[in-house]
């Protein structure tokens, strides 16, 4: 692919997702652009066993756009990294076509294993600022993580992921992510266990107000039945008391 038509492309795909670009120039200047030239010829020189060079520039790429590509890592077309700032991605990682990342993402493995130990990303994902996808597992065609969600295990295709850990948040509008660049209004299933806890709670304190009310009632009711019966038994009391006299008085 020449220069000119890798240049246009890079446009094309950066306008689509980042409102901030005006003219086809401007794509000279993005971290993003730059370390994808850097890693395509690191990847090339990995693939021909040079791993030392390749990973000469791909370290050279980090120190300048302090994005950290291994030139092992397979990526696929239309990636775009906004800003790009702390992002890393690891050996084995396998990314699908146009995939968006943002600023602090890791895409990294877990321990010292050897083999396939960093994540596949499919098509069409969005993976927010500072989401961590950490362990050799798939996220589906269409999903989008959270910003500061960290994922440990596989996501389903079109899902929302958030939270640490990660939870999967079924959406029914499946939207692409690269279409929709909302990093913000997801999904918060913490959020909505602790309004269905406050729901729940409010409930209990209506039930708990009720049930004092009617045992207040009760102890009323018991209390009257108590005067009552007393009243009763003091009048037989002097009833007895006066027929006890005047059959005294009779004796007499």
């Amino acid at each position: 692919m020449s220069f000119i038509k890798h240049l246009k492309e890079e446009f094309q795909v950066i306008q689509e997702r980042d409102p901030a670009i005006k003219t086809p120039l401007e794509v000279l200047l993005y971290p993003s652009f730059r370390v994808m030239i850097k890693y395509r010829r690191a990847h090339k020189l990995y693939k021909k066993g040079h791993y030392f060079l390749a990973r000469l520039i791909s370290q050279r790429a980090a120190r300048k756009t302090g994005i950290e590509i291994h030139p092992g890592a397979t990526i696929g077309k239309g990636l775009f990294i906004d800003h790009g700032s702390g992002v890393i991605i690891g050996e084995t990682t396998i990314i699908g076509d146009n995939v968006t990342l943002y600023q602090g993402v890791t895409l990294g493995g877990t321990g010292k294993e050897t083999g396939k130990r960093h994540p596949t990303i499919g098509d069409n994902v969005m993976i927010s600022a500072g989401a961590k996808i950490i362990g050799s597992f798939t996220v589906g065609d269409n999903s989008k993580i959270g910003a500061g969600s960290v994922v440990l295990k596989e996501v389903p295709p079109n899902c929302t992921v958030v939270g640490i850990p990660g939870r999967v948040v079924r959406q029914q509008n499946m939207k692409i992510p690269r279409d929709n660049m909302d990093q913000c209004n997801l999904p918060d299933p913490v959020q909505d266990d602790i309004s269905t806890l406050k729901k729940e709670n409010a409930r209990l304190e209506n039930l708990v107000e009720e049930l004092e009310r009617e045992l207040h009632s009760c102890r009323e009711k018991r209390d009257r039945e108590l005067r009552a019966r007393e009243m009763r038994e003091q009048q037989c009391c002097s009833q007895k008391q006066i027929v006890e006299d005047q059959e005294e008085e009779i004796r007499r």
